[in-house]
């Protein structure tokens, strides 16, 4: 089982990165979260790894805070939560949030979440309030210092990843990216536009 890479960060994107140790490249799934915090590509990371196996597929996660990989392993024991949807989970709402929500059984805030129904969201905070108690969460993301090429086709790929329609996604960050400055960053496009599309 791998439960932790270190070497250069060499692809990233919003829905994966490519980590490379030795020569090998480790293709490693991220929540949005993480990938904030991810400094830009040719630098080294150190993330915190799931390895989750099934019988047609071994499948990397990578969180940046041990709170977010702890978060995940939690989400996954939920009925119905897979993985998938458990990034999707961490990619819709701050881990912050999330935990407070779960505190507060916020049925209705934790159903803004693409993908996740009232059913969904009550299973979660019935079944995962005593599992997160004690975690108090500490993410300082890095500066997104550079904008990065194609910033479309990033936030495009990050908002139909975490449960929206391509076309809702498409003509909500056509109006985004026309009123932002140009040097955006692909942190705020995806932010604006999750603002418009709830």
């Amino acid at each position: 089982m791998i439960a932790h890479l270190k070497g250069k960060l060499t692809h990233k994107s919003p829905v994966e990165i490519v980590v490379d140790i030795n020569g090998v490249g480790y293709q490693v799934f991220v929540s949005l979260t993480t990938f904030y915090a991810l400094p830009e590509p040719g630098s080294e990371v150190s993330l915190g790894i799931h390895t989750h196996m099934r019988e047609e597929a071994l499948k990397l996660f990578g969180f940046y805070t041990d709170d977010e990989k702890r978060i995940f392993e939690k989400l996954i024991t939920v009925n119905k939560v897979g993985p998938k949807l458990a990034l999707t989970i961490l990619s819709g709402m701050p881990p912050t949030e999330f935990l407070s929500a779960i505190d507060a059984n916020d049925v209705a805030k934790l159903s803004t979440i693409p993908g996740i129904g009232r059913k969904t969201a009550e299973r979660m905070t019935l079944e995962l309030r005593d599992k997160l108690a004690g975690l108090s969460l500490e993410f300082k993301p890095e500066e997104d210092s550079a904008p990065r090429n194609g910033l479309f086709d990033d936030a495009l790929s990050a908002l139909v990843n975490l449960g929206y329609k391509k076309n809702d996604a498409e003509q909500t960050l056509k109006k985004v990216y026309g009123k932002e400055d140009k040097e955006s960053s692909l942190e705020s496009l995806i932010k604006e536009s999750l603002n418009l599309l709830s």
